[in-house]
């Protein structure tokens, strides 16, 4: 074992790969009806995303920040926030292909763009939107795995229904969840309790979650591209190409 493997040996990049580890037993029980199962699936979820904030700080602290931790971090991050929307995409009618392929785009570019930089020896500028589409990612899927907690099965299920035949009909998405939310504002006081509110506000939001994301998720990525914009010079990435060669 050379030096640069045992320094890739250490707590934080453990922690790292746990993350990722723990992606497809978050899905499992993500696809379970149980509400334990579901509770379990969130429990993971909060779990994968502390040990993000707990590796990045521990790898300054003890200074063990090494090319392979920088590599899969990020790597970690996009395998659980994109294990999360897809098994969304085949669980909730509100979340569709196109909010899927865009956030997935995003991510194929940014990655392209950070191996370009490290072809031509030069770190990516991250922005402030970057951070703020972190947020919003992990918020939608927070806030769509409450409701696969607070909502029963059964409700979910007729909602996804009401999609799906809407859109059978010719609606779209957007015009579909915003009939929704028009009935919830309609009825909203004649409702006597909070499962009622919370059946009927299942039926709009996460719609709404999605296309918000989706919609920082993609300007994030221009943002990124117009920051970064040196990087795609066709003679500097040909030059250091061939100088990797």
């Amino acid at each position: 074992m050379n030096i640069e493997d045992k320094k890739n040996l250490n707590i934080p990049n453990f922690l790292t790969v746990v993350r990722i580890l723990l992606v497809p037993v978050f899905i499992y029980f993500l696809f379970q009806e149980e509400l334990i199962y579901n509770i379990l699936a969130f429990s993971i979820f909060l779990i994968a995303s502390i040990t993000d904030l707990i590796d990045g700080y521990l790898a300054r602290k003890w200074n063990q920040t090494t090319e392979f931790g920088k590599f899969l971090d990020p790597l970690a991050d996009k395998v659980l926030v994109l294990g999360a929307f897809a098994t969304f995409l085949i669980l909730n009618e509100q979340v569709e292909t196109w909010m899927l392929f865009l956030i997935v785009l995003r991510d194929m570019l940014i990655t392209s763009l950070r191996y370009i930089g490290i072809l031509q020896g030069k770190s990516v500028q991250t922005t402030k939107i970057a951070k703020l589409k972190t947020f919003f990612q992990m918020g939608a899927i927070v806030i769509l795995l409450t409701l696969f907690i607070v909502v029963s099965t059964g409700q979910r299920k007729i909602i996804n229904q009401i999609y799906e035949t809407q859109r059978n009909s010719g609606k779209m998405g957007f015009q579909i969840a915003n009939d929704s939310f028009m009935q919830f504002v309609n009825v909203m006081n004649s409702m006597d309790n909070i499962t009622s509110h919370l059946n009927y506000i299942a039926s709009f939001l996460p719609y709404y979650i999605m296309l918000l994301t989706t919609g920082i998720t993609v300007f994030s990525g221009i943002r990124y591209l117009i920051s970064n914009r040196e990087l795609l010079n066709i003679k500097n990435i040909i030059s250091a190409y061939n100088k990797k060669k």
